[in-house]
């Protein structure tokens, strides 16, 4: 199994993505707006620059109460893990759960093409799961 089958199975393709310069009132707009738990950085709209989260505005916020008035280029994760549509779903569970990571971007040649969240990857399993479990409940009651 391979991501872009999790890509394709999402119920939008679309990729929200939001500029380093932009204000951090700005993505929490954003993320409320499309429920969604982290956004995609991009100067274009087709590269990935970084990645934030919800996590990044609450760790942040921690520290530092003004982080309401910063920029979304001062709290943003810039060591993005990326993969492809090629990337096997298992690979990719592992890199997810070994670096804790929940939101993944798919790039390929080199432009932004989806994103996978752990939430996309566990509805699919399950949806395999079913799947095969009821081709197997059929296959034992046959007649």
């Amino acid at each position: 199994m391979r991501i872009r089958e999790v890509l394709g199975s999402k119920a939008s393709q679309d990729v929200v993505t939001i500029t380093p310069d932009a204000g951090v009132r700005d993505l929490i707009a954003l993320l409320a707006e499309h429920n969604v738990g982290a956004l995609i950085v991009s100067t274009d709209g087709a590269t990935v620059d970084g990645i934030v989260s919800e996590r990044d505005v609450v760790r942040h916020l921690h520290h530092d109460g003004t982080v309401i008035n910063n920029t979304v280029g001062a709290i943003m994760t810039t060591d993005v893990e990326t993969c492809d549509s090629d990337t096997l779903l298992d690979d990719l569970m592992k890199t997810m759960t070994d670096r804790r990571i929940r939101h993944v971007p798919v790039v390929d040649d080199g432009q932004l093409v989806g994103v996978v969240s752990i939430g996309d990857i566990v509805k699919h399993r399950i949806d395999q799961l079913q799947f095969e479990r009821d081709q197997l409940d059929s296959y034992v009651h046959q007649s």
